[in-house]
Protein backbone atom coordinates (compact mmCIF):
# COMPACT_ATOMS: atom_id res chain seq x y z
CA UNK A 1 0.00 0.00 0.00
CA UNK A 2 2.93 2.45 0.74
CA UNK A 3 4.58 1.76 -2.47
CA UNK A 4 1.49 2.41 -4.50
CA UNK A 5 1.46 6.26 -2.45
CA UNK A 6 2.74 9.41 -5.05
CA UNK A 7 5.66 11.35 -3.09
CA UNK A 8 2.60 13.54 -2.28
CA UNK A 9 0.40 11.61 -0.76
CA UNK A 10 3.28 9.63 1.33
CA UNK A 11 4.70 13.04 2.90
CA UNK A 12 0.86 14.16 4.08
CA UNK A 13 1.05 10.52 5.68
CA UNK A 14 4.24 11.25 7.08
CA UNK A 15 2.58 14.32 8.99
CA UNK A 16 -1.06 12.67 9.40
CA UNK A 17 -0.80 12.39 13.63
CA UNK A 18 -3.95 11.14 13.17
CA UNK A 19 -2.87 7.83 11.96
CA UNK A 20 0.48 7.05 13.66
CA UNK A 21 -0.16 8.75 17.36
CA UNK A 22 -1.68 5.75 19.87
CA UNK A 23 -4.83 6.78 21.44
CA UNK A 24 -3.92 8.27 24.65
CA UNK A 25 -1.46 10.92 22.12
CA UNK A 26 -4.81 12.31 20.64
CA UNK A 27 -6.62 15.12 22.22
CA UNK A 28 -9.14 14.50 24.76
CA UNK A 29 -12.97 15.51 24.45
CA UNK A 30 -14.68 16.89 26.53
CA UNK A 31 -14.75 20.97 28.03
CA UNK A 32 -11.38 21.39 29.82
CA UNK A 33 -8.99 23.97 30.43
CA UNK A 34 -5.39 21.95 30.90
CA UNK A 35 -4.32 18.71 29.08
CA UNK A 36 -1.87 17.63 31.40
CA UNK A 37 0.07 14.58 29.95
CA UNK A 38 2.12 13.60 33.43
CA UNK A 39 3.87 10.14 32.25
CA UNK A 40 7.24 8.38 32.74
CA UNK A 41 10.41 9.47 30.52
CA UNK A 42 10.18 7.83 27.04
CA UNK A 43 6.36 7.99 26.70
CA UNK A 44 5.60 10.57 23.97
CA UNK A 45 4.95 13.50 25.68
CA UNK A 46 6.89 16.18 23.86
CA UNK A 47 5.55 15.05 20.44
CA UNK A 48 2.17 14.81 21.49
CA UNK A 49 1.81 18.16 23.10
CA UNK A 50 4.10 19.24 19.76
CA UNK A 51 1.33 17.99 17.49
CA UNK A 52 -1.28 19.16 19.63
CA UNK A 53 0.04 22.88 19.06
CA UNK A 54 0.80 22.69 15.78
CA UNK A 55 -3.27 21.18 14.97
CA UNK A 56 -4.30 24.22 16.88
CA UNK A 57 -2.23 27.59 15.40
CA UNK A 58 -5.64 27.98 13.15
CA UNK A 59 -7.31 27.93 16.55
CA UNK A 60 -5.24 30.03 18.79
CA UNK A 61 -3.03 33.03 17.51
CA UNK A 62 -0.99 34.47 20.61
CA UNK A 63 1.19 31.30 21.74
CA UNK A 64 3.40 30.93 25.23
CA UNK A 65 5.98 28.29 25.33
CA UNK A 66 7.84 27.57 28.67
CA UNK A 67 10.36 25.36 30.08
CA UNK A 68 12.82 25.25 32.97
CA UNK A 69 15.40 27.16 30.99
CA UNK A 70 15.40 28.80 27.69
CA UNK A 71 17.72 26.29 26.41
CA UNK A 72 15.09 23.55 27.21
CA UNK A 73 12.76 25.55 25.32
CA UNK A 74 15.24 25.71 22.23
CA UNK A 75 16.29 22.28 22.43
CA UNK A 76 13.33 19.92 22.94
CA UNK A 77 10.37 21.94 22.36
CA UNK A 78 11.52 23.59 19.06
CA UNK A 79 14.89 22.24 17.66
CA UNK A 80 13.95 19.10 19.70
CA UNK A 81 13.54 15.57 17.49
CA UNK A 82 9.95 15.26 18.88
CA UNK A 83 10.03 19.33 18.90
CA UNK A 84 7.70 21.89 16.61
CA UNK A 85 10.64 22.09 13.75
CA UNK A 86 10.04 18.56 13.05
CA UNK A 87 6.24 17.95 13.17
CA UNK A 88 5.51 20.31 10.45
CA UNK A 89 5.70 19.43 6.51
CA UNK A 90 9.01 21.12 5.15
CA UNK A 91 6.59 23.90 3.61
CA UNK A 92 4.67 25.01 6.71
CA UNK A 93 7.69 24.76 9.08
CA UNK A 94 7.87 28.15 11.29
CA UNK A 95 10.40 30.44 11.46
CA UNK A 96 12.41 30.24 14.64
CA UNK A 97 14.47 33.75 15.79
CA UNK A 98 16.40 32.60 18.56
CA UNK A 99 17.11 36.32 19.23
CA UNK A 100 13.74 38.00 19.80
CA UNK A 101 12.63 34.38 21.60
CA UNK A 102 9.99 34.28 19.06
CA UNK A 103 8.49 31.32 16.49
CA UNK A 104 6.41 32.55 13.70
CA UNK A 105 3.98 30.05 12.26
CA UNK A 106 2.96 29.77 8.26
CA UNK A 107 -0.19 31.15 9.07
CA UNK A 108 1.12 34.02 10.98
CA UNK A 109 0.52 32.84 14.34
CA UNK A 110 3.11 33.53 17.06
CA UNK A 111 4.86 31.50 19.90
CA UNK A 112 7.05 33.49 22.42
CA UNK A 113 9.49 31.41 24.80
CA UNK A 114 9.68 31.96 28.07
CA UNK A 115 12.38 30.38 30.43
CA UNK A 116 10.85 29.41 34.86
CA UNK A 117 13.99 31.31 36.33
CA UNK A 118 12.54 34.63 35.02
CA UNK A 119 8.87 34.31 36.36
CA UNK A 120 8.26 38.08 35.49
CA UNK A 121 8.86 37.75 32.30
CA UNK A 122 5.29 36.42 32.16
CA UNK A 123 3.67 39.07 34.03
CA UNK A 124 2.65 41.37 30.99
CA UNK A 125 2.32 39.06 28.05
CA UNK A 126 -0.70 37.96 27.33
CA UNK A 127 -2.06 34.33 25.38
CA UNK A 128 -4.48 32.51 23.72
CA UNK A 129 -2.68 29.11 24.21
CA UNK A 130 0.44 27.56 25.93
CA UNK A 131 2.89 24.51 26.52
CA UNK A 132 4.12 23.94 29.18
CA UNK A 133 7.23 21.52 29.54
CA UNK A 134 8.49 19.43 32.40
CA UNK A 135 6.63 22.21 35.28
CA UNK A 136 8.10 19.39 38.06
CA UNK A 137 11.66 21.11 37.23
CA UNK A 138 10.73 24.50 37.26
CA UNK A 139 12.90 26.90 39.42
CA UNK A 140 9.90 28.71 40.68
CA UNK A 141 6.41 28.68 41.41
CA UNK A 142 5.89 32.10 40.78
CA UNK A 143 6.40 31.02 36.89
CA UNK A 144 3.42 29.00 36.71
CA UNK A 145 1.15 31.23 38.31
CA UNK A 146 1.89 34.22 35.87
CA UNK A 147 1.30 32.33 33.10
CA UNK A 148 -2.19 31.32 34.02
CA UNK A 149 -3.14 35.28 34.88
CA UNK A 150 -1.76 35.60 31.35
CA UNK A 151 -3.54 33.16 29.47
CA UNK A 152 -6.75 35.82 29.21
CA UNK A 153 -7.24 35.78 25.22
CA UNK A 154 -9.63 34.87 23.29
CA UNK A 155 -13.46 32.91 24.17
CA UNK A 156 -11.38 29.53 25.29
CA UNK A 157 -7.70 30.05 26.47
CA UNK A 158 -6.03 26.59 26.51
CA UNK A 159 -3.29 24.52 27.49
CA UNK A 160 -1.17 21.36 27.40
CA UNK A 161 1.13 20.72 30.19
CA UNK A 162 4.17 17.67 29.70
CA UNK A 163 5.90 16.25 32.65
CA UNK A 164 7.22 13.23 34.65
CA UNK A 165 5.37 13.50 38.00
CA UNK A 166 7.23 14.42 41.23
CA UNK A 167 5.73 15.55 44.43
CA UNK A 168 5.11 18.99 43.96
CA UNK A 169 2.49 21.75 45.02
CA UNK A 170 2.17 22.57 40.55
CA UNK A 171 1.55 18.76 40.77
CA UNK A 172 -0.73 17.83 42.80
CA UNK A 173 -2.92 20.87 42.01
CA UNK A 174 -3.35 19.95 38.30
CA UNK A 175 -4.05 16.25 39.49
CA UNK A 176 -7.06 17.27 41.70
CA UNK A 177 -8.31 20.26 39.38
CA UNK A 178 -11.67 19.60 37.86
CA UNK A 179 -10.90 21.72 34.44
CA UNK A 180 -7.80 19.52 33.52
CA UNK A 181 -7.68 16.28 31.65
CA UNK A 182 -4.39 14.33 32.78
CA UNK A 183 -3.07 11.31 30.91
CA UNK A 184 -0.69 9.19 32.72
CA UNK A 185 1.68 6.43 31.07
CA UNK A 186 4.82 4.30 31.45
CA UNK A 187 7.61 4.53 29.01
CA UNK A 188 6.88 1.23 28.30
CA UNK A 189 4.32 2.29 25.62
CA UNK A 190 6.67 3.79 23.74
CA UNK A 191 8.73 1.01 23.40
CA UNK A 192 8.45 0.66 19.51
CA UNK A 193 9.75 4.13 19.07
CA UNK A 194 12.74 4.01 21.45
CA UNK A 195 16.34 2.27 20.78
CA UNK A 196 16.73 -0.89 21.99
CA UNK A 197 19.76 -0.01 24.05
CA UNK A 198 17.17 2.28 26.13
CA UNK A 199 15.28 -1.06 27.54
CA UNK A 200 18.87 -3.39 27.34
CA UNK A 201 21.08 -0.89 29.78
CA UNK A 202 18.53 2.51 31.87
CA UNK A 203 15.28 -0.06 32.07
CA UNK A 204 16.95 -3.09 33.86
CA UNK A 205 18.87 -0.95 35.90
CA UNK A 206 16.21 1.45 36.92
CA UNK A 207 13.16 -1.23 36.98
CA UNK A 208 12.29 -2.30 40.53
CA UNK A 209 13.73 1.28 42.14
CA UNK A 210 11.52 4.03 43.32
CA UNK A 211 13.38 6.01 40.64
CA UNK A 212 11.87 3.80 38.34
CA UNK A 213 8.39 4.06 39.42
CA UNK A 214 8.39 7.65 39.13
CA UNK A 215 10.65 7.90 35.79
CA UNK A 216 9.76 4.74 33.71
CA UNK A 217 6.02 4.50 35.07
CA UNK A 218 4.94 7.90 36.13
CA UNK A 219 3.59 7.61 39.08
CA UNK A 220 3.88 10.51 41.65
CA UNK A 221 5.39 9.82 44.56
CA UNK A 222 5.04 11.02 48.01
CA UNK A 223 8.08 11.69 50.44
CA UNK A 224 6.52 13.82 52.90
CA UNK A 225 9.55 16.27 54.98
CA UNK A 226 9.28 15.16 58.85
CA UNK A 227 8.88 11.32 57.22
CA UNK A 228 11.16 8.40 59.17
CA UNK A 229 11.72 6.67 55.87
CA UNK A 230 13.02 8.04 53.14
CA UNK A 231 13.29 6.84 49.63
CA UNK A 232 16.61 6.66 48.61
CA UNK A 233 17.95 4.57 52.30
CA UNK A 234 15.10 2.46 51.23
CA UNK A 235 16.55 1.77 47.79
CA UNK A 236 20.26 2.01 48.94
CA UNK A 237 19.86 -1.65 50.72
CA UNK A 238 17.32 -2.77 48.45
CA UNK A 239 18.56 -6.15 47.31
CA UNK A 240 17.40 -9.76 44.60
CA UNK A 241 17.81 -12.06 46.93
CA UNK A 242 18.71 -12.54 50.74
CA UNK A 243 21.04 -14.68 52.26
CA UNK A 244 20.24 -17.86 54.99
CA UNK A 245 18.08 -16.70 57.71
CA UNK A 246 18.09 -17.46 61.50
CA UNK A 247 14.83 -16.68 62.46
CA UNK A 248 11.82 -15.45 60.26
CA UNK A 249 8.27 -14.22 61.72
CA UNK A 250 5.17 -12.87 60.41
CA UNK A 251 3.53 -10.08 61.89
CA UNK A 252 -0.19 -8.82 61.63
CA UNK A 253 -1.45 -5.16 62.31
CA UNK A 254 -5.13 -6.33 62.52
CA UNK A 255 -8.31 -4.62 61.33
CA UNK A 256 -11.03 -4.49 64.21
CA UNK A 257 -13.90 -4.13 61.31
CA UNK A 258 -13.97 -5.50 57.55
CA UNK A 259 -15.72 -3.79 54.81
CA UNK A 260 -14.67 -1.32 51.67
CA UNK A 261 -14.50 1.48 54.02
CA UNK A 262 -12.58 -0.59 56.82
CA UNK A 263 -8.74 0.36 57.80
CA UNK A 264 -6.28 -2.84 56.13
CA UNK A 265 -5.31 -5.93 57.89
CA UNK A 266 -1.10 -5.23 57.64
CA UNK A 267 0.88 -8.28 57.31
CA UNK A 268 4.60 -8.31 57.49
CA UNK A 269 7.29 -10.61 56.65
CA UNK A 270 10.83 -10.42 57.90
CA UNK A 271 13.86 -12.14 58.63
CA UNK A 272 16.86 -12.04 60.62
CA UNK A 273 19.79 -13.27 58.26
CA UNK A 274 23.13 -15.31 59.91
CA UNK A 275 24.64 -11.80 58.87
CA UNK A 276 23.00 -9.79 61.48
CA UNK A 277 21.09 -7.86 59.20
CA UNK A 278 17.25 -7.52 59.17
CA UNK A 279 15.69 -8.89 55.63
CA UNK A 280 12.35 -7.69 54.25
CA UNK A 281 10.28 -10.34 52.47
CA UNK A 282 6.61 -9.11 52.18
CA UNK A 283 4.61 -6.23 53.49
CA UNK A 284 0.83 -6.03 52.20
CA UNK A 285 -2.51 -4.13 53.10
CA UNK A 286 -5.46 -6.78 52.98
CA UNK A 287 -9.45 -5.67 53.44
CA UNK A 288 -10.35 -9.19 54.59
CA UNK A 289 -12.59 -11.08 56.94
CA UNK A 290 -10.83 -12.02 60.22
CA UNK A 291 -10.65 -15.37 58.88
CA UNK A 292 -9.59 -14.51 55.81
CA UNK A 293 -6.76 -12.42 56.85
CA UNK A 294 -5.98 -15.54 59.51
CA UNK A 295 -5.32 -17.78 56.71
CA UNK A 296 -3.61 -15.53 54.62
CA UNK A 297 -0.88 -15.14 58.16
CA UNK A 298 -0.70 -18.88 58.01
CA UNK A 299 -0.70 -19.32 54.50
CA UNK A 300 2.70 -17.01 54.72
CA UNK A 301 4.13 -19.10 57.67
CA UNK A 302 3.88 -21.64 55.45
CA UNK A 303 5.86 -20.53 52.76
CA UNK A 304 8.35 -18.89 54.39
CA UNK A 305 9.03 -21.61 57.43
CA UNK A 306 8.62 -19.10 60.22
CA UNK A 307 9.23 -19.18 63.66
CA UNK A 308 6.22 -17.78 64.66
CA UNK A 309 3.37 -14.80 64.20
CA UNK A 310 3.35 -12.11 66.27
CA UNK A 311 0.76 -9.24 67.04
CA UNK A 312 0.27 -6.14 69.25
CA UNK A 313 -1.89 -7.80 72.01
CA UNK A 314 -3.70 -4.18 73.00
CA UNK A 315 -4.78 -3.79 69.06
CA UNK A 316 -6.88 -6.84 68.22
CA UNK A 317 -4.06 -9.30 69.78
CA UNK A 318 -6.17 -11.84 71.34
CA UNK A 319 -8.67 -11.81 68.44
CA UNK A 320 -5.37 -12.61 66.21
CA UNK A 321 -4.59 -15.52 67.96
CA UNK A 322 -8.55 -17.07 68.07
CA UNK A 323 -8.56 -16.92 64.22
CA UNK A 324 -4.97 -18.05 63.98
CA UNK A 325 -6.21 -21.18 66.20
CA UNK A 326 -9.75 -21.41 63.98
CA UNK A 327 -7.30 -21.78 61.02
CA UNK A 328 -4.43 -24.28 62.40
CA UNK A 329 -4.46 -24.70 66.40
CA UNK A 330 -0.18 -25.94 66.24
CA UNK A 331 0.59 -22.50 64.85
CA UNK A 332 2.66 -20.26 67.36
CA UNK A 333 1.52 -17.27 68.11
CA UNK A 334 3.37 -14.28 70.49
CA UNK A 335 1.39 -11.13 71.20
CA UNK A 336 3.34 -8.30 72.06
CA UNK A 337 2.01 -5.32 74.49
CA UNK A 338 3.02 -2.35 73.42
CA UNK A 339 2.93 -0.02 75.72
CA UNK A 340 4.48 3.21 74.06
CA UNK A 341 3.00 5.36 71.33
CA UNK A 342 3.39 4.61 67.65
CA UNK A 343 5.84 6.68 66.70
CA UNK A 344 8.46 5.74 69.71
CA UNK A 345 8.21 1.93 68.47
CA UNK A 346 9.25 3.61 64.80
CA UNK A 347 11.87 5.33 65.25
CA UNK A 348 14.39 2.61 66.48
CA UNK A 349 13.47 0.85 63.17
CA UNK A 350 13.69 3.89 61.41
CA UNK A 351 17.28 3.87 62.99
CA UNK A 352 18.46 0.13 61.28
CA UNK A 353 17.14 1.75 57.89
CA UNK A 354 19.09 4.62 58.11
CA UNK A 355 22.38 2.44 59.32
CA UNK A 356 21.64 0.34 56.00
CA UNK A 357 21.20 -2.74 58.20
CA UNK A 358 17.03 -3.11 56.81
CA UNK A 359 16.87 -4.96 53.19
CA UNK A 360 13.81 -5.22 51.07
CA UNK A 361 14.47 -8.21 48.85
CA UNK A 362 12.37 -6.98 46.17
CA UNK A 363 10.07 -3.71 45.92
CA UNK A 364 6.53 -3.21 48.00
CA UNK A 365 5.36 -0.42 46.60
CA UNK A 366 2.10 0.74 48.90
CA UNK A 367 4.19 -0.07 51.89
CA UNK A 368 7.25 2.20 50.63
CA UNK A 369 4.60 4.89 50.26
CA UNK A 370 3.04 4.58 53.49
CA UNK A 371 6.30 4.31 55.24
CA UNK A 372 7.85 7.85 53.69
CA UNK A 373 4.73 9.39 54.85
CA UNK A 374 4.50 8.34 58.07
CA UNK A 375 3.85 9.90 60.76
CA UNK A 376 3.00 12.88 58.86
CA UNK A 377 0.24 11.77 57.30
CA UNK A 378 -1.15 8.34 59.44
CA UNK A 379 -4.47 8.44 57.15
CA UNK A 380 -2.95 4.69 56.35
CA UNK A 381 -0.30 2.91 59.07
CA UNK A 382 -1.24 -0.95 59.07
CA UNK A 383 2.43 -1.53 56.82
CA UNK A 384 3.69 -0.06 58.93
CA UNK A 385 2.61 -1.10 62.13
CA UNK A 386 3.31 -4.48 61.61
CA UNK A 387 6.66 -3.96 59.95
CA UNK A 388 7.71 -2.43 63.32
CA UNK A 389 6.18 -5.68 65.32
CA UNK A 390 8.46 -7.90 63.03
CA UNK A 391 11.64 -6.10 63.38
CA UNK A 392 11.61 -5.07 66.85
CA UNK A 393 10.41 -9.33 67.44
CA UNK A 394 13.92 -9.93 65.20
CA UNK A 395 16.21 -7.35 67.00
CA UNK A 396 15.59 -9.27 70.42
CA UNK A 397 17.55 -12.20 69.06
CA UNK A 398 21.24 -11.74 69.25
CA UNK A 399 23.29 -11.93 66.01
CA UNK A 400 25.97 -14.40 65.27
CA UNK A 401 29.65 -14.22 66.64
CA UNK A 402 30.77 -12.34 63.72
CA UNK A 403 28.13 -10.37 62.56
CA UNK A 404 27.88 -6.56 62.03
CA UNK A 405 25.38 -6.74 64.27
CA UNK A 406 22.86 -3.90 65.84
CA UNK A 407 24.47 -1.56 68.69
CA UNK A 408 24.32 -3.06 71.87
CA UNK A 409 21.46 -1.41 72.95
CA UNK A 410 18.45 -3.05 71.85
CA UNK A 411 15.34 -1.51 70.41
CA UNK A 412 13.58 -1.80 73.81
CA UNK A 413 15.68 -0.10 76.04
CA UNK A 414 16.70 2.32 72.90
CA UNK A 415 12.42 3.19 73.70
CA UNK A 416 12.53 3.03 77.01
CA UNK A 417 15.29 5.53 76.94
CA UNK A 418 13.49 7.90 74.71
CA UNK A 419 10.43 8.05 76.85
CA UNK A 420 12.71 8.81 79.98
CA UNK A 421 14.03 11.65 77.25
CA UNK A 422 17.75 10.34 78.23
CA UNK A 423 20.30 10.68 75.65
Amino acid sequence: MLHRLTRAQAEALLYDWSFWARPKQLEPAGDWTTWALITGRGYGKTRTAAEWVRSKIDTYGRWALVARAPGDVRDVMIEGESGLMRVFPRHERPDWQPSRRRLTFHNGALATTFGSYEPDELRGPQHEAAWSDEVATWKYPETWDNLQLGLRLGPKPRQVVTSTPRPLRIIRELLAATDVVVTRGTTYENRANLAAAFYDLILSKYEGTTLGRQEIHGELLDELPGALWRRALIDAARIAAAPEQQRIVIAIDPATTHGEDSDQTGIAIAGRGLDGDYYVFGIEGYRLTPLGWGKRAVDEFDRWAADRIVAESNQGGEMVEANIRNVRRDVPVELIHAKRGKVLRAEPIAALYEQGRVHHVGMFADAEDQLCRFPVATDLDDMVDALVHALTELEAVPAPAGATGPPPETIKEQIERRRLGIG
